[in-house]
């Protein structure tokens, strides 16, 4: 875990010949072992951490079989888009976190 205690939105590394899309869906059903379907981009965030750098893109989705399970991670949440800014967010999930907020959390 490089960022113990933060939170991130699911997801991991683009495999080659993967879509972005493509490994999200499979990052969800290999760490959460549920399937959903990938929506709009929200957003895409590079940032600069000590280990690396990271290119972050954040898409809607809809869960569509199973239920999210833990398997390899410490907590999983459903959280209204209002509350989200009270959990401590890894530094590259923020920028989606806030225009998730900003343009969605009536």
């Amino acid at each position: 875990m490089s960022l113990p205690g933060m939170w991130e939105f699911p997801g991991g590394k683009i495999e080659v010949g993967e879509s972005p899309q493509d490994a999200l869906r499979r990052e969800l059903k290999e760490e959460l072992l549920c399937t959903a379907e990938i929506g709009d981009h929200l957003e895409t965030t590079e940032y600069e951490y000590d280990f690396g750098i990271v290119i972050l893109t954040t898409y809607f989705c809809h869960l569509i079989e199973g239920v999210p399970q833990l398997t390899e991670h410490e907590d999983i949440r459903w959280v209204p888009v209002p509350d989200l800014p009270t959990l401590e967010w890894a530094p590259a999930d923020i920028p989606a976190v806030d225009r998730l907020v900003r343009e969605h959390g009536q």
